[in-house]
């Protein structure tokens, strides 16, 4: 197994984990929706994240989505979701964790379906990637 197949079956791992997260808090009594799409986000990032590594695409420090979905999109591997629900996530990941107002751009629904549609694709990428001999 190559270290970026590695890295990025780490990630996965890590995006599970998030997601599990955003799924417990989603509903929880007196938690604020925003708290749970802070997870969904950074279970999009590492999922996106994960199929950067397999590939071996380099990538700066961030919480943006569509960005890290344009490089991706560079190299021809697309994630299944459209740009707006990334464009949505992507301030739960530092704006709104610092906020305290109640400010909700995606709803949990939506933002499960993000989440899931990207680690099935990224399961995928992953299952169908062979590493290089």
């Amino acid at each position: 197994m190559t270290p970026q197949r590695e890295e990025a079956e780490r990630f996965i791992r890590l995006a599970k984990r998030d997601q599990a997260a955003f799924a417990a808090l989603l509903n929880a009594t007196g938690v604020d929706p925003a708290v749970a799409c802070f997870h969904a986000q950074q279970a999009a990032e590492k999922a996106l994240k994960a199929v950067m590594c397999l590939y071996g695409l380099e990538f700066r420090r961030t919480h943006d989505l569509e960005a890290l979905a344009s490089l991706l999109k560079k190299i021809d591997v697309v994630p299944h979701i459209d740009e707006h629900d990334l464009r949505c996530l992507t301030p739960y990941a530092v704006e709104f964790r610092y906020d305290d107002e109640a400010i909700h751009l995606i709803s949990g629904e939506d933002a499960g379906r993000v989440i899931r549609s990207l680690l099935v694709w990224a399961d995928e990428e992953i299952a169908d990637h062979r590493d290089a001999p």
